[in-house]
């Protein structure tokens, strides 16, 4: 592994680094009980070098390490401006609310900090106020009014202070800063706009706070007019870089919906009933109405190969498609990109006429974004129709009402290498689980990294004795119909010996609801499910709720922490593996077999060590946590590429007695 190349301590940034870190220095005079890591400061130093010299960091920290310290300090104390992204908005908040006040007074260092969220968290000025001159609609009767004392007095336009407005209100879409409704700096609001503010104080700040999805949404319109926020910055952090391949891959895609056609249609008429075009409004209408005809026409085909290709199970399904499969689609396609392209001739129309003197400028430039957006879904679809760039896999995703047409890039390394890091003079990769088989070999490939200074530092906790590994001793093949009783079994026993107090973690839907019926009729304890409330609600009933037990999927496997004995046991079904039939997985797989590597040793067993590490890495996440691992799954024991995972896991003592949990928790 290469070392990081040493700086002198006596100068520069890594003395004052270092300085701070020490039992006398900065932190030690601020933070009660602090105790200096001996890891963390290897993590900081490393931090400093790579920021002084420039190029990238691959820092692998183990949890309770204090990687946000070890990263925050030297990018404040270099006095360059830092842009750190995060994979949730929750450590995008610590960092802002709790991390940076701390430092400011620990470390005397005057700095400016801005958090930025995406475009969709704030309030278009402009786009609330046509929408308020609307018909009358029930959901408007119940909270435009709320939205409206909160418009008059909002500091920021972020929707998270309004705590009365439900997550899911389809209102907000209307309203909302989206980047493809933006009038840019053409906007009557410009001035006033709450993401041109909250652009502006970062361009004043020496910390900006994102996260990965803005990181890639901002990085995807970056050559564009619009939709750019994000302010230069020469050093990029990426804390939870284990997640950045799944948000690049995202944002750097195509997308056609009927939501989007729909919202233009939506838009044009609430011009049509604001700003109207005089003799040109009958016409505007008409134009609106075969694209909306030839709009339901087209999806209603695409519902229909859906239905038709098996794809009717749950609320969202993807299937994979060709341009030979699209073929029967291809005229409503096509009949659909024409009234598109006459929608857009005709805005282009307006657009000359209403640039005449004494036109009205809101109507110029209403139509300027109208056509915008008809021409961007005219060319979206014919390019996703045409489905024949190698670089993308194309597939057909139905999402409760929605039909989407989508163009995901298989390999988003080049990509992000000359979207994002390219541009920065410096760069860290961070997160506790970064390496796969003690190497940054896979990180590396799938994030273009090329040369890069790597640290890896253990973890503070002391697993051996934190910790107990349970696999059962006899569990049936995951595929075998008997496995989901089976794995109900287990579970229920060893709910009873941690007494609730756990996450069981599932890798599908099928599963958690057989076992939920076996363990709500067995079990004592409270039981929550995903999907019956919001994730925050959830996570929140669970930390208040003695004993309880919360059963769910993939997006609890990260980004969770509960400290202390509220979570005293992880159990987990299966190994994580991505399902070789879902659209992008099988398209990575057929390229990693293409080029003539091993898709499963190479790309997939990877892939679901990193799930697996962030799964039971929710459970010992201080030094007085104690708790029991398990994983349900056999092929641990059974399996050759089992070893791989075995030793991908944190230190703990392996048990296959129930006994043996027992006393654990005595």
């Amino acid at each position: 592994m290469p070392e990081v190349p040493s700086v002198p301590r006596a100068t520069g940034l890594l003395a004052a680094v270092d300085a701070a870190f020490s039992r006398r220095g900065a932190l030690g005079r601020v933070v009660d009980g602090y105790e200096a890591r001996d890891g963390q400061r290897r993590m900081a130093a490393a931090v400093a070098a790579v920021i002084e010299r420039g190029g990238t960091l691959l820092a692998e920290a183990g949890t309770g390490t204090g990687k946000t310290l070890a990263y925050l300090i030297p990018a404040i104390l270099s006095r360059q401006r830092v842009l750190v992204s995060t994979g949730t908005k929750n450590l995008q908040e610590q960092i802002f609310f709790k991390d940076l006040p701390a430092l400011k007074e620990a470390l005397g260092v005057p700095f400016k900090a801005t958090l930025m969220k995406g475009r969709n968290n704030y309030l278009c000025l402009h786009r609330w106020e046509t929408y308020q001159q609307s018909q009358d609609s029930f959901e408007r009767s119940m909270f435009v009014p709320i939205i409206k004392e909160w418009a008059a007095a909002t500091p920021t336009g972020d929707r998270a202070e309004l705590g009365d407005l439900p997550e899911d209100v389809p209102l907000w879409k209307e309203i909302n800063a989206d980047a493809e409704t933006c009038l840019g700096s053409e906007c009557p609001r410009w001035g006033d706009c709450w993401v041109t503010l909250m652009r502006q104080r970062a361009a004043e700040s020496d910390v900006v706070i994102v996260n990965h999805h803005l990181l890639c949404a901002d990085a995807s319109v970056r050559r564009g007019e619009y939709g750019e926020v994000i302010p230069s910055c020469p050093t990029l952090v990426v804390d939870e870089a284990h997640q950045l391949e799944d948000v690049a891959t995202q944002y750097f895609g195509l997308m056609f919906s009927n939501y989007r056609v729909d919202d233009l249609l939506r838009d044009c008429e609430r011009l049509l009933a604001s700003r109207p075009f005089g003799d040109r409004d009958d016409e505007v209408r008409r134009e609106l109405t075969r694209v909306g005809e030839r709009s339901r026409m087209f999806f209603a085909g695409l519902s229909m190969a859906r239905v038709m290709a098996g794809a009717t199970g749950g609320s969202e399904s993807r299937l994979r498609y060709t341009a030979e499969a699209m073929a029967e689609h291809g005229e409503g396609a096509m009949m659909l990109a024409g009234t598109l392209e006459s929608l857009e001739s005709t805005f282009a129309l307006l657009r000359s006429k209403s640039s005449e003197p004494g036109a009205n400028p809101d109507v110029t430039e209403a139509a300027a974004t109208l056509q915008r957006r008809a021409g961007e879904l005219r060319t979206d679809l014919r390019f996703l129709m045409r489905a024949d760039d190698s670089n993308y896999v194309y597939y057909l995703e139905m999402r409760g009402r929605g039909i989407f047409l989508r163009a995901s890039p298989i390999d988003v390394s080049r990509i992000v290498r000359e979207a994002l890091f390219a541009r920065m003079r410096a760069t860290v990769l961070t997160s506790a689980t970064l390496a796969v088989d003690g190497s940054f070999t896979y990180l590396k490939g799938r994030l273009g990294i090329g040369g890069a200074a790597e640290v890896r530092v253990a973890s503070e906790f002391d697993y051996t004795r934190q910790a107990l590994l349970y696999l059962p001793r006899r569990m049936p093949p995951p595929k075998a119909p008997s496995f989901a009783e089976a794995a109900a079994r287990e579970t229920i026993e060893l709910l009873t010996r941690s007494r609730g107090r756990a996450f069981v973690l599932f890798t599908s839907y099928a599963v958690l609801r057989s076992v939920q019926r076996f363990v709500e009729m067995a079990v004592p304890y409270p039981v929550f499910v995903q999907g019956t409330a919001p994730r925050s609600t959830l996570i929140e009933q669970f930390r208040s709720t003695p004993s309880a037990v919360l059963l769910a999927t993939s997006s609890f496997w990260q980004g969770v922490d509960v400290v202390g004995d509220a979570l005293s046991c992880v159990i987990i079904d299966k190994l994580p593996f991505a399902s070789p039939g879902e659209p992008i997985t099988a398209a990575r797989i057929e390229s990693v077999n293409a080029s003539g590597g091993d898709a499963f040793a190479d790309y997939q067993v990877p892939l679901a060590i990193l799930a697996l590490q962030q799964g039971l890495g929710r459970l010992i996440r201080h030094r007085t946590d104690r708790g029991v691992l398990a994983v349900l799954d056999p092929r641990l024991r059974t399996m050759g590429y089992g070893r791989r995972f075995l030793e991908s896991l944190p230190p703990a003592p392996i048990t296959h007695d129930l006994d043996a949990v027992e006393r654990f928790f005595m």
